[in-house]
């Protein structure tokens, strides 16, 4: 009985599963932070290609260009994160961009980072 009771007294290993414990743990943040900078990443990203394209675009417009929007497409694939236009609309002197990028977040799945942008000529 007295060996029994040692058992549960005793404490030898106990430090071995706390740390093992706690770096599962330090894993697991790491991991969850790496996936979220994977999400701001896309998300300039996407950001960044739908200033660019409206910008693009509105410069084609502006020169008279027969579809401006074929120029926000064209600047938009060129990014890296393979940036993909959703919508391109012209607004009087103004085009409207929408682009989308994937992201993977691992177990999570796949997901968009989405941005919109506005260009055209000064008043």
């Amino acid at each position: 009985m007295r060996q029994r009771h040692r058992l549960w007294t005793d404490d030898d290993g106990s430090a071995t599963i706390a740390a093992a414990l706690a770096i599962a743990g330090l894993a697991a943040l790491l991991l969850m932070v790496i996936y979220l900078g994977a999400a701001v990443l896309a998300r300039h990203r996407a950001q960044h290609a739908a200033d660019l394209a409206a910008l693009a675009g509105a410069i084609a417009a502006v020169h008279g260009a027969a579809n401006p929007c074929a120029r926000a497409r064209s600047i938009a694939a060129a990014q890296d994160g393979a940036p993909q236009v959703q919508r391109c609309t012209l607004d009087g002197q103004d085009l409207l961009v929408a682009v989308t990028v994937r992201v993977r977040l691992g177990a999570w799945g796949a997901s968009e980072a989405s941005a919109h942008a506005r260009a055209g000529p000064a008043e």
